[in-house]
């Protein structure tokens, strides 16, 4: 009896109370990547703001594996009641289930709440590779058919497919190589074990900066800041290699409206800090833009669309 008057007194209650409720204890941001990782660094970056913020602590726990898959699998098993968010890529709904097989449905199992930042991807290579631009790229690869590799994070994600879209339009024959990260395949560029390399500009930036690397062109519409000598793909005659990739705060659609709301409005003013901003620029990121859930849904659609396209157009199968 006593569950009964609690769950009608629940339900008495007006969104704004719902709201206010929330947080009654910690918060969780479960991390798809590995501690230390951007995501990790990231979601670390805003739980110290946001724990003052919603009066609870908020702990960020990484759950690294399966693409992302593994933290989805926490989000969706956890209580769905706000204490426990994810953060993660966009491309967990947009890239990851046309490369491999998973148990969740994007567009019906996950919501995005906020953008949290914005970055592009960059095409690099081993500091011994003869090219010294993007022209003398072509060149090379034209002159050498069969002959040169590029290695991306994982294969039928977008590092994978920026480069069958530059093979295409360029009339390249580049060899894909996929690996399971960053992190080996940025050994082996800088081993010269696999020439090239279309990464994420967090975990390249550092190495372009020491001279471990070199960068050629960013898959993204503007120039970024932290590498304003780098041309984009757009720049340099490929309008079409020009996406945005975002990280963004996540929950399931179930949760109530208000707390949806309430989430959202914390993380878009702990972007507005300016030592957030510096911190996210010195990832080689942007601050994220203040999309609706709405807006945010439909770019996801569109990357899935255009994403398979490119996966089809080589008979790509999920793992």
């Amino acid at each position: 009896m006593s569950g009964l008057l609690a769950s009608a007194a629940l339900s008495l209650l007006s969104p704004s109370a719902m709201a206010q409720e929330w947080p009654s204890k910690p918060v969780r941001i479960v991390v798809g990547g590995p501690a230390g990782g951007t995501a990790d660094a990231l979601a670390r970056l805003l739980a110290e703001g946001l724990g003052p913020a919603l009066g609870k602590p908020v702990i960020v726990e990484a759950k690294p594996g399966a693409a992302g898959a593994i933290a989805v699998n926490d989000l969706l098993s956890s209580p769905h009641d706000g204490h426990t968010l994810l953060l993660i890529q966009g491309g967990i709904v947009s890239e990851t289930p046309l490369a491999i097989k998973t148990a969740y449905e994007p567009f019906k199992d996950l919501k995005p709440l906020a953008q949290v930042t914005r970055q592009g991807l960059v095409l690099v290579g081993n500091t011994s590779f003869p090219a010294k631009n993007l022209r003398e790229l072509i060149a090379h690869v034209k002159a050498n058919p069969g002959k040169v590799s590029y290695a991306s994070y994982a294969a039928g994600m977008r590092g994978h497919t920026t480069g069958l879209q530059f093979n295409k339009l360029a009339g390249l024959d580049m060899t894909h190589v996929g690996y399971k990260g960053s992190p080996p395949a940025l050994q082996d560029v800088m081993g010269g074990h696999v020439p090239l390399m279309v990464d994420g500009t967090a975990t390249s930036l550092p190495l372009i900066k020491a001279g471990k690397i070199k960068a050629y062109a960013v898959n993204f519409p503007t120039r970024i800041s932290d590498l304003p000598d780098v041309p984009t793909f757009a720049e340099l005659g490929f309008p079409e290699i020009s996406e945005v990739g975002w990280m963004g705060l996540w929950s399931t659609p179930d949760l109530p409206a208000a707390v949806q709301a309430r989430i959202r409005q914390a993380t878009l003013q702990q972007l507005q800090q300016p030592k957030v901003q510096e911190r996210i620029k010195a990832m080689g990121m942007e601050v994220g833009q203040a999309l609706s859930s709405e807006e945010l849904a439909r770019d996801l659609r569109g990357a899935h669309a255009r994403q398979g396209e490119l996966l089809r157009s080589i008979n790509f199968k999920p793992e």
